[in-house]
């Protein structure tokens, strides 16, 4: 019998470039996990959720970084909580945070997590982006399901001029090449 171990690799190797000040990278220590409120449970959820990251259940397209991570909802009765923890893992930390309150479903594998961060961030997106992303449209905290160069995303806008942007792990060659690709026409 072979005495071998396998290891986690993140999916786009760990990429980090900084293009004139303005930084995209991959996050590889996240976690993912989609929570799903029981028919009569948002009461009791709610209130596990506050206790556990310091807000309720957002309203669709908001979201918020509480103490335990960020909490974003793009449905009615469902949202993903994302938070640094080794991947492959989030159900359980969920799970023992929320108890019995709601429904929890592993995300992890499924996402590639990118930040794009500086002065050129904003423009970047727009290039590629149906989301107006304006601060006075596209403020803090909101959080919208959109597509980039016709491959599904999720953006986050989490600071002045720095962006979460999730996509499908299966595209995550291609979506990088894209974001990348942006982000160099612009700089």
């Amino acid at each position: 019998m072979a005495d071998f171990t396998l290891k986690a690799l993140p999916v786009l190797d760990g990429f980090d470039h900084d293009f004139d000040g303005t930084r995209l990278r991959e996050l590889t220590e996240m976690a993912a996990v989609a929570v799903s409120v029981p028919k009569g449970g948002e009461a009791a959820l709610g209130k596990k959720m506050k206790s556990a990251f310091g807000g309720g259940i957002p309203a669709m397209g908001e979201s918020y970084a509480g103490a335990g991570g960020r909490v974003m909802a793009f449905a009615g009765d469902q949202f993903m909580v994302l938070f640094d923890h080794a991947p492959h893992s989030g159900v359980p930390v969920i799970a023992e945070k929320l108890g019995e309150t709601g429904y929890y479903v592993e995300q992890t594998n499924n996402w590639v997590f990118l930040e794009l961060s500086g002065p050129l961030a904003r423009a970047a997106l727009e290039r590629i982006c149906a989301v107006n992303t304006d601060p006075t449209k596209f403020p803090v905290d909101r959080a919208e399901r959109t597509s980039m160069e016709h491959m599904g995303a999720i953006l986050c806008r989490t600071g002045e001029d720095t962006f979460l942007i999730m996509s499908a792990s299966s595209t995550a060659g291609s979506f990088l090449h894209a974001l990348e690709t942006s982000v160099k026409f612009v700089s």
